[in-house]
């Protein structure tokens, strides 16, 4: 089993990890700026309850190691265009940004954060969990299920051992019987958290076609990039695309997802998960268009996104052949109607 101490060490066990970043959510809410995807410096320094020194200082002395996560100091006609995109209003010459990798990365080098402590902690035992399946019946994929089962295993722990425990102390102290009790309830009081969360795991394992429409967004919403992403290529298998790869990452060269129709044709998609208020532009279609068009030859091209296109955006992609599936179009795809250009 990795320890806290091994974790803090290597920076090839912290690699091994940095997929895990659904934990961050689960020790505390991370919030995130308007695109939905990054935090400032001073968002991660708030997060871990540190001073900002104490993450500028992570980050000159591993900055190779973050920029790996996705750790990017944006300036000149790049900052300007976040800004623009992000509608972030700010003079600053320079803003250094963590996507959520990045954020889980500090907390596995942060030695003095109660809040980096806990992250590492739940990391080490969803790691434990995975890792110690048995092959027959390996642990689920997606971390919802995961999560479902690390609730599981505690509340019945609470249940079935701290409960009685406290329940015996109670019955043969007289001196401590207040503080004990006082105890009691408050184990139970997790243990019927852990309950209604995992009542809550429950329903969002349940297929996004089977949801009420606004639940079907609302899932949407929750996901990161890649899930979002890995979400979009399951719509595509389902209306009988083929050949589907996912590429993400940043040598995607401009495109997501490719894949092949039923009849044949080929299909490129970018996804962009973004809050709901926030809306694609012409330069991203523009940019799209033309890695879709002459890097890679495509036949039919999506652009997915979880938020609205800009009149320009929406004329743009209509003129050059690329399919908008706008926020409302996507949430009906997702629900179960067929998306038009695919049949």
């Amino acid at each position: 089993m990795i320890n806290e101490t091994a974790l803090l060490e290597s920076p090839t066990l912290r690699g091994s990890v940095l997929d895990r970043t659904d934990v961050l959510d689960r020790v505390k809410t991370l919030s995130l700026l308007p695109d939905g995807m990054h935090v400032t410096t001073a968002m991660v320094a708030s997060y871990f309850d540190v001073g900002l020194e104490a993450v500028k200082s992570l980050v000159k002395d591993h900055r190779t190691e973050l920029e790996a996560s996705g750790y990017r100091l944006l300036t000149g006609e790049e900052l300007r265009s976040f800004k623009n995109l992000s509608g972030i209003q700010s003079r600053t010459r320079s803003l250094a940004l963590f996507p959520r990798r990045a954020v889980l990365n500090i907390a596995m080098l942060l030695r003095d954060s109660e809040v980096a402590r806990q992250v590492r902690v739940y990391l080490l035992d969803t790691e434990y969990l995975a890792r110690t399946q048995p092959v027959e019946n390996p642990a689920p994929a997606d971390t919802a299920s995961l999560d479902a089962r690390i609730d599981q295993r505690i509340t019945h722990i609470l249940g079935r051992t701290v409960v009685p425990l406290f329940n015996a102390l109670i019955e043969t102290s007289g001196e401590h019987r207040r503080e004990l009790t006082a105890l009691r309830t408050g184990v139970q009081r997790i243990e019927k958290r852990l309950q209604q969360h995992h009542t809550r795991l429950q329903r969002l394992e349940a297929p996004l076609e089977s949801r009420p429409l606004a639940g079907v967004m609302a899932a949407m919403d929750a996901m990161n990039g890649r899930e979002f992403e890995g979400h979009v290529a399951e719509l595509l298998r389902r209306d009988g695309c083929t050949n589907i790869v996912v590429h993400g990452g940043g040598r995607d060269r401009g495109i997501d997802i490719t894949a092949l129709t039923a009849d044949g044709r080929r299909i490129v998609v970018q996804c962009k998960r973004f809050a709901p208020h926030l809306s694609i532009t012409s330069p991203e279609i523009q940019k799209f268009l033309g890695a879709a068009k002459v890097l890679h030859d495509s036949e039919v091209a999506l652009f997915v996104a979880t938020c609205p296109f800009t009149r320009d955006a929406r004329n743009i992609a209509a003129e050059s052949g690329i399919t908008a599936v706008h926020r409302g179009l996507l949430e009906e795809w997702s629900a179960g109607a067929a998306l038009a250009v695919l049949e």
